[in-house]
């Protein structure tokens, strides 16, 4: 019940979900994720369906580039230079994406920026077909998808305020996470057996025909123009970057996030953890890996039980601690079984902190503003666990796996502690009434 007094069907910002303000059903007792943002809304429930098989696709064509630029290059390194072409489009632009979403209409922006990711994908698939082994022409497309999905991420997420109630938002939010999870885990297995069955090409067709789903979604979306309160000049990224800084609960989301992806964050380990702590090789190195993210899908799937938390601050800084506190745990095991099982706990903590997050950006935060917010997200996931691999392997190289990992963990754990007593409103942040 998230977000509003009464259950009327306002959504944030002054639109209306008439269908989504109706048809709620009580979550008392709720284990599993709610799918009523699913029943009640044939707007969101075509938006779900579509991202979800369009994630899928990228994750296919993500794992098909990584194995083409090897196959071109024989180098880790140029492979390497894969996420250097992803990241820097989607930092430099994630903001500049945010603000052309409070300006335009979002629907527009979320329809061409799809239709750009798919004519990129055919380029791939066209390019491949006709024999065209260049790596910098591999390069060059995906800083272009970069570009695309920061146009279109901060587009659609303001969107779903506006096809659902408030009270809705968190079980969106947790059927979204599942939405990335499912695209993570399932994307990168069906690209292997596509690539090793049919080939490279065959994965980047597939991919783009997968984002019909999503064009065709996003075509039968209403309008969907920012309101603009009292006009004024065109939304700027300087003044969404104004108006998070006097939002102490808002900027308190992003600094608990960075506890987590910063401080706490071992990916970058785990192919020496592979074979240090446990005698393994890289199936080992893969199970690490997959195991956060299956962690992350649990939390969306068991997610029930979100919807009659009102205390989202506190939430948040719980999860965010649950996280570090796993991390550290995961740090202390030598057993493969156990450290799995607690890589598995932190990604569920990911997901509820990033469900009670999300939902406060959406409610708390003005229609007109909400794009700029999105944005803003981006840089942060997308840079935070890039900051967090620099200064895993720098500390570990420096000290040992062991010590960056349990020393990690419980440096996350202090210091959202900190945090919350730092800024006490964050945690009785109550999304009943919800203040920025």
């Amino acid at each position: 019940m998230a977000g509003t007094e009464s259950g009327s069907g306002a959504t944030p910002g002054g639109g209306t979900a008439p269908e989504a303000a109706t048809g709620s059903i009580p979550t008392r007792g709720r284990v599993f994720a709610d799918l009523t943002p699913l029943r009640t809304s044939p707007d969101y429930r075509r938006l779900w369906f579509g991202n979800m098989v369009s994630w899928v696709g990228s994750g296919m064509t993500a794992l098909a580039i990584s194995l083409q630029v090897y196959d071109l290059t024989g180098s880790s390194f140029s492979v390497g230079l894969v996420g250097i072409f992803t990241l820097v489009p989607l930092v430099v632009f994630g903001l500049y994406g945010g603000a052309i979403a409070d300006t335009v209409d979002r629907r527009k922006l979320g329809l061409y920026s799809a239709l750009g990711s798919a004519a990129l994908s055919s380029a791939l698939a066209a390019g491949t077909f006709a024999g065209l082994a260049d790596v910098w022409f591999l390069y060059a497309v995906i800083a272009l998808q970069s570009i695309c999905q920061a146009l279109n991420a901060p587009a659609r997420s303001a969107m779903i305020p506006k096809l659902l109630s408030a009270e809705q938002l968190p079980a969106a939010n947790a059927l979204n996470s599942m939405i990335m999870t499912t695209g993570t885990l399932v994307g990168p297995m069906l690209g292997g057996l596509v690539v090793g069955f049919a080939g490279y090409k065959t994965a980047y067709l597939i991919d783009a025909i997968t984002f019909a789903a999503s064009l065709y979604a996003m075509w039968r979306l209403p309008a969907m123009l920012p309101e603009r309160a009292g006009g004024g000049a065109r939304p700027s990224v300087l003044e969404g970057l104004r108006f998070l800084a006097t939002r102490p609960n808002l900027r308190m989301t992003f600094f608990s996030d960075f506890c987590a992806m910063i401080l706490a964050h071992p990916r970058a380990l785990f192919p020496a953890v592979a074979v240090l702590w446990y005698g393994g090789d890289a199936r080992t190195t893969g199970l690490l890996v997959a195991a956060p993210a299956i962690g992350a899908l649990l939390g969306g799937v068991f997610s029930g039980w979100q919807g009659r938390v009102h205390r989202h601050g506190l939430a948040v800084l719980i999860s965010v601690g649950g996280w570090g506190g796993a991390i550290a745990a995961f740090g202390l095991t030598r057993q493969l079984w156990l450290g799995l099982l607690m890589l598995a706990v932190a990604g569920f903590c990911d997901t509820v902190s990033m469900v009670f997050r999300n939902t406060m950006m959406q409610v708390a935060a003005p229609d007109e503003m909400r794009g700029r917010l999105q944005g803003v997200f981006i840089v942060v996931v997308a840079g935070g666990p890039r900051l967090g691999d620099f200064l895993a392997g720098t500390v570990a190289d420096l000290t040992s796996p062991g010590v960056m990992v349990v020393g990690g963990g419980l440096a996350c754990v202090l210091a959202v502690a900190v945090l919350g007593v730092w800024r006490r409103g964050f945690a009785r942040y109550d999304a009943r009434r919800p203040v920025p």
